[in-house]
């Protein structure tokens, strides 16, 4: 497995310098730094500023992995046609600036909007029926671009199309696409599955990416979730893949505001106390997952 973490970790805008990130995860022991696609709209977009991240990056010794949160205008699941227009428009743009800084994964809920605003009418099964179709184009597009979708599989108070492993396989088999894997994540699994490690053995080999996290927007090992169990589950399937902290423990800011924390989850949150507690998450999981290795 390859280890990593997000960027919004350390910071309250999803606008970033990611060479500061880089640095920061190279020198803790991560393998992976994951970015958001909200910078590539309008922060990294020309092909020089591209290919200069894509090389410092390689030059750390770091893998970019990318993460995304669908506006409401970029909805593949959408009734409106402008809507999936723009959506359409995004993902081909954003798939072609993966492949330009050499990102192979991108995970999220892609295949609706976030998070999701329940004072707008809910068509489940006719969004679903609208994402697969439309998800099944994009991912033609993304496999040209060597880009893997993760389907990330979220809390019922962040969205409402896959809130279970079970949906998530459900959703992947129906686009019927090598390059389309389920995504999990142990801070939306605590909320929704009933058993963590056999929501893991149910994926099997459709996980295509692990984002981890306590219950309590905390890194690893410290909160409650059942690290021993999830790690004997990732055995079982053999997985060998992206694991990827996703910590929030600073309010303010946009981030701040789209995560919904309202307090400091820590006594302190200083650069210093976050680097410590990254790197002894890192350590945890390692020991209680394994090293980085091939199967």
């Amino acid at each position: 497995m390859q280890y990593g973490i997000y960027f919004a970790y350390w910071t309250k805008e999803w606008q970033a310098d990611y060479k500061k990130y880089i640095d920061k995860v190279s020198k803790l022991g991560f393998d992976i730094l994951e970015i958001s696609c909200a910078a590539l709209k309008d922060q990294y977009v020309s092909d020089s500023q591209l290919f200069d991240l894509r090389d410092y990056a390689k030059e750390k010794g770091v893998t970019l992995t990318a993460g995304y949160g669908p506006a409401k205008g970029e909805n593949l699941s959408s009734s409106d046609n402008r809507v999936v227009k723009n959506a359409k428009a995004f993902y081909k743009d954003v798939l072609g600036k993966l492949n330009k800084l050499d990102i192979r994964l991108l995970g999220g809920g892609l295949y609706s909007y976030w998070p999701v605003d329940y004072s707008l009418p809910i068509d489940k099964a006719g969004d679903w029926k609208r994402s697969v179709e439309n998800i099944r184009e994009i991912a033609a597009i993304a496999a040209d671009r060597n880009v893997v979708l993760g389907m990330e599989v979220l809390n019922r108070f962040e969205g409402y199309l896959l809130n279970t492993c079970e949906e998530g396989i459900k959703f992947v088999d129906e686009v019927n696409h090598p390059n389309v894997k389920v995504m999990l994540d142990t801070f939306h699994m605590n909320i929704e599955e009933d058993n963590m490690a056999e929501a893991i053995r149910m994926a099997g080999d459709k996980l295509g990416h692990f984002h981890i996290g306590e219950q309590n927007r905390k890194v690893p090992g410290k909160g409650c979730i059942p690290w021993n169990a999830i790690g004997h589950a990732l055995r079982d399937i053999r997985y060998n893949g992206t694991v990827v902290m996703e910590p929030f423990v600073m309010p303010g800011g946009t981030i701040g505001q789209d995560i919904k924390v309202w307090r400091n989850l820590l006594p302190e949150t200083s650069e210093t106390i976050l680097d410590r507690d990254a790197k002894g998450a890192l350590e945890f999981v390692k020991h209680v997952f394994g090293s980085t290795s091939v199967l």
